[in-house]
């Protein structure tokens, strides 16, 4: 499986009038310039299926600390005219910075970029006083249960370090062959056990749901 340690989740929404420039400068320059920065291992863009004009790009980098350097810092701070045009005219704007808590996949599952043609994202604020629990329920008890859904082929799981506008601190990227999977009696079951309902009594128990398809092929990094 080709990721990293930390995932860059950034969305942005050009006007209707540049989406096609847009789509071609993320492509050929936007994308390949970070794949060239040390540290970067793959990006890969996806568009929301509640808005067809919001665009999500997820990277795959070794650590966060890929952003502070110097070879970043260049393409972060000399943007090309294009850029400059491009990046003024979004709208949406986020960028949420996730390193990794765990991950969990269905057998057999050997490359699920590739095989999931659907992105399932979910933000939590969770209290740093139920974190630990937080985390323990969706690893040994929800993940489990959303797996026994064959189209379900996995789910990474992040801390959010870094990021805007919302004050998440929990990201759960979960991989999809079909959306038909989001509507699953495995994912009816997850969200009716004991330990998920003694959690959706707190108050900051209210995720914020993405769907995503993919859009555009895989780039790598330059060797």
């Amino acid at each position: 499986m080709t990721f990293g340690h930390t995932i860059l989740f950034s969305e942005m929404s050009p006007p209707s009038s540049l989406e096609d420039q847009f789509n071609t400068w993320y492509d050929t320059e936007h994308i390949p310039l970070r794949m060239a920065v040390p540290g970067f291992i793959s990006a890969q863009r996806y568009l929301a299926q509640d808005d067809q004009r919001n665009y999500l790009a997820v990277y795959e980098m070794s650590a966060r600390e890929n952003l502070q350097s110097p070879e970043y810092s260049v393409v972060k701070n000399q943007p090309s005219d294009l850029t400059k045009t491009m990046l003024g005219s979004v709208s949406g704007f986020t960028r949420y910075i996730g390193n990794t808590l765990g991950e969990q996949w269905q057998d057999g599952v050997n490359d699920p970029l590739s095989q999931a043609e659907y992105l399932y994202a979910v933000f939590f604020t969770v209290t740093q006083e139920d974190l630990a629990e937080f985390d323990a329920w969706y690893a040994q008890d929800h993940v489990p249960v959303l797996l026994e859904c064959s189209d379900w082929l996995g789910t990474r799981r992040f801390e959010i370090v870094d990021g805007d506008p919302q004050p998440f601190n929990r990201l759960a990227v979960h991989y999809l062959k079909t959306p038909l999977a989001l509507e699953s009696p495995a994912r009816a079951k997850a969200r009716t056990t004991p330990w998920r309902d003694k959690l959706a009594v707190k108050p900051w128990f209210k995720g914020h749901y993405l769907v995503f398809k993919n859009h555009r092929p895989r780039q790598f990094s330059k060797p």
